[in-house]
Order: C-alpha cells, then structure tokens, then sequence
C-alpha cells in the first residue's frame, strides 16, 4: 500500500498545485471575491491531504495495518469529496455541491482517527 499512497500523495500533490496557480492567476480575475475563497480553500485542503497521503505512506511501512490503508483512502475520499466539490461550487456556482462538502471534511477526519490508532496500536 505504501507505493500506492506515495503515487497518490505525488499526483495529488501536482493537482493541487497545479489548482492553487489556476485559481492564483486565472479565476483571480474571473470569479468574484468569495467563490474565490471557496476554491482556494478546496485547494489548501488538497495540497495539506497530498501530504498526509505521503505520510501515510511512511506510515505503512513502520505500521502496516489495516487501520493505515483506511487512512489514506479516507485521505483520497475526502480529497475528492471536500476538495473537488468547492471546485465545481466556486467554477459552476452550484450551490447544491455544497452538501457534499462535509462528507469529504468527515472523510479527512477519519483519516487523521485511522492514521492516529494505526500508530498507538503499531
């Protein structure tokens, strides 16, 4: 597991940089003031979750277990979710896209509790 979180954690560390220089230099001018603040925070929240995916990955090879895979797919779940849903609400103004928000926000919590008891039990 620990190759696939480190090759997830490397691409989702591109995306979101890749996001974060979009949403700098190309919606700056195009979106109003708070669907800007919407994207940037779905892009902080991407480029922090790129790094605990790689940190999960160290993590499964000191504590391989299967409380650390639900750490990174719970880190992948909620990247997708909390992150990519601020995208499509501050680029479409689909205001419905919100609701799915905090089950990402859920999911980067549960990864950080799966992350923590991997740990304390390893």
């Amino acid at each position: 597991m620990e190759k696939v979180f480190l090759i997830a954690g490397g691409i989702s560390g591109f995306l979101a940089v890749a996001a974060g220089a979009f949403g700098g230099h190309t919606l700056k001018e195009r979106l109003n003031p708070e669907l800007l603040a919407i994207f940037e925070a779905g892009a902080r929240y991407h480029l922090y979750h790129a790094l605990a995916l790689l940190g999960t990955a160290w993590a499964c090879t000191r504590w391989p277990s299967p409380w650390t895979s639900a750490a990174g797919w719970c880190f992948v779940a909620g990247t997708v979710l909390f992150s990519g849903s601020l995208y499509l609400l501050s680029l479409t103004g689909t205001r419905v896209l919100g609701a799915v928000t905090p089950l990402g926000g859920l999911a980067f919590m549960a990864g950080w509790l799966c992350l923590a008891w991997a740990a304390w039990r390893g």
